[in-house]
Order: C-alpha cells, then structure tokens, then sequence
C-alpha cells in the first residue's frame, strides 16, 4: 500500500513537465514571446532604416529649401521663407524640367501598361523555355544603371548605332529613305528623339518590375473562372477586358504608382544618357535641382526643386492606394 503514494510522487513531477527557468533569461524569453514586444522588434529594422535614410534628409531638405545655405555657407540659420521656392517657379529651366518630368513619366507608364499586361499572359501560361525566358525578362532590372547606359550609349549613338543600320538596310534611312537622305537619326542630338529615347530606356528598366508586380495579381485568378467563361464561348479579348483587367485593377494601380514614382525620380539615365540635352530639351526635376544645388551651389533652391513634387505625389499615392483598396474589397 505504502508503494502506490511513492510511486505517485516519483511520477509527479515527470508528469508536470519541466519548470520554467527563474532569472533575467527566463522573463526575457517569456516577454519577447509576447506579439506585440516581438511585432516591435521585427520592425524595428525596418522603422531605423526608413527614419536614418528617408527622414532625417527629407527633414534636412525641408530646412534647406527656407534657408540662405549654399554649398560654401551650408549653415541653415537664415529663414527666407518661400522665396527658394518663388525664385525657382519664375526661372524657365524649372518650368521646362517640371513639364518633361510629367511628359517622360506620363509616357512611361502608358506603354508600361500595355506592355507589362501583354508579358503577363505570356509568363502565365505554361511553354517550352519559359524558365530561360523569365530570366532574360529580369536581365534589365538587374543591371547596374551605369552599365545599361553604355550599352545604350552604343544602340542610340550618333554615327555607329545599329538602328540607323538596320534602317538604312530596308531602305527607310539614307538618300531616298522614308526618314529623310541623312544615314543617321542622331536620337540623342534632337528635342522629339531625345525625349523618345529616355522613355524606351526607362520602358525597358522598369518593365521587368511592372510585371512581377501585375503578375503576382494575375496568378491569383482562379484558373476555374477562366475556363469557365472558355466553356461558355468568350474569346481571348472578351476573357481580358471583362474578367482580367477588372480583377487586376489593384495590382496595376500599385503597378502605377511604383513605376511612376521610379520613374519621376530617376535622373541617372538622363544624366549618363544626355545630361539634360540638346539644351536643355530633356531635364527633368532631379536633375536640375542637383545642377542648381550642388553644381551651382545654391543648395535652398535646389532643395525646393527636389521638394516641389511632394504634394503632388503625395495626394497622388494616396489616392491610387484608396482606389487600389477599394477595388480589392469589390
């Protein structure tokens, strides 16, 4: 009889489970376990990087764009209010760079649009070498800008691009050519090319991103839907703009603002491409306020340049997004 209690006792605490450790370690363990101390921790990361790389210089700019500072007197002591900023709307290098920022962007998504939407419903069907094809897909937003520029310095130049030889080849360049007796079109030495010239080489950067973003959207379809409407006899083009297009609506408008906003603030393709040339027939908004702030030193007006856009597309991003949401819920 006297066994039973002792045996019960042996298995207790065996039964029980291990204790929890006492000390620092153990209440350490015990409050990262909880959701919102480790929900904390994991964005903190994220929370440091947006605060040390977009906060404090855009706070920085701010400053900059109501003060005197320039490049050898960068104190930020003497507020001038909005005269930085009433000086830039009266100069018209501004008021042409503003225009082709909104032009080259306006332009960019358009054919991004139609282009990403069309990559799309090649990549979601299953075919022969579709593996080799993602990869070459992804070969633009993976090059280093400085390097596209070359290669595009080489396809768009003056005397050797390989256009002009193609075009002269068909007949279409040269004496009696549809484009005009000259052998070259000089892409980047005229205002309408030049312009043509930066919104292909964006086009082409940007595509790539366009289209993982639109296909992600375009997977999540269920296939059933689609065959369905095969089965009830909707052709190709009846299936896109009624089911597809609707149903991707979201993800093209977060498609649009994420290309738009690389593309409005991107000035390394023009700078390596034309630097702003003929004249200045191609600057764009980042551009002219590097010129005007570090080149020429005045770093108040360049600072109100970088921060004209801001409202802009501020108003612009939260309309898109409250559109992509409601779109969502529909």
């Amino acid at each position: 009889m006297s066994a039973g209690p002792e045996g019960s006792d042996r298995a207790g605490p065996a039964a029980r489970g291990p204790e929890p450790p006492d000390g620092a370690l153990a209440r350490l363990a015990l409050a990262l376990e909880r959701p919102r101390v480790l929900g904390a921790l994991l964005l903190a990361p994220a929370v440091l990087y947006v605060v040390a790389f977009v906060a404090v210089p855009f706070f920085i700019a701010i400053a900059l764009s109501v003060s005197d500072a320039t490049v050898g007197s960068p104190q930020i002591d003497t507020f001038v209010g909005l005269d930085n900023f009433l000086a830039v709307l009266d100069q018209s290098g501004f008021r042409l760079a503003l225009r082709n920022s909104l032009l080259i962007t306006t332009l960019t998504v358009l054919i991004l649009l139609v282009l990403a939407t069309t990559a799309v419903e090649l990549l979601a069907r299953d075919f022969r070498g579709k593996r080799l094809v993602q990869v070459l897909f992804m070969i633009p937003w993976a090059m280093p800008v400085s390097l596209s520029a070359i290669t595009w310095l080489w396809v768009l130049d003056s005397q050797y691009s390989p256009i002009d030889w193609v075009l002269v080849q068909i007949g279409l360049l040269g004496p009696g050519g549809t484009f005009g007796p000259s052998w070259n079109l000089f892409y980047l030495g005229r205002e309408g090319l030049a312009i043509a010239s930066i919104v292909l080489v964006d086009v082409w950067r940007t595509l790539p991103l366009a289209t993982i973003i639109v296909l992600a959207g375009r997977l999540s379809i269920p296939r059933e839907r689609l065959e369905q409407a095969q089965l009830d006899g909707a052709g190709f083009f009846r299936i896109l703009f009624r089911i597809i297009i609707p149903a991707l609506a979201p993800v093209l408008t977060v498609a649009i603002l994420f290309t738009a906003l690389l593309v409005i603030g991107e000035m390394s393709t023009i700078a390596l491409l034309t630097r702003g040339g003929p004249g200045h027939s191609t600057q764009i908004l980042p551009l002219w306020a590097y010129l005007k702030g570090i080149n020429s030193g005045d770093l108040g007006q360049g600072a109100a340049i970088a921060l004209f856009l801001f409202p802009v597309l501020l108003a612009a991003a939260v309309v898109a997004l409250r559109f992509a949401y409601r779109a969502g819920k529909d």
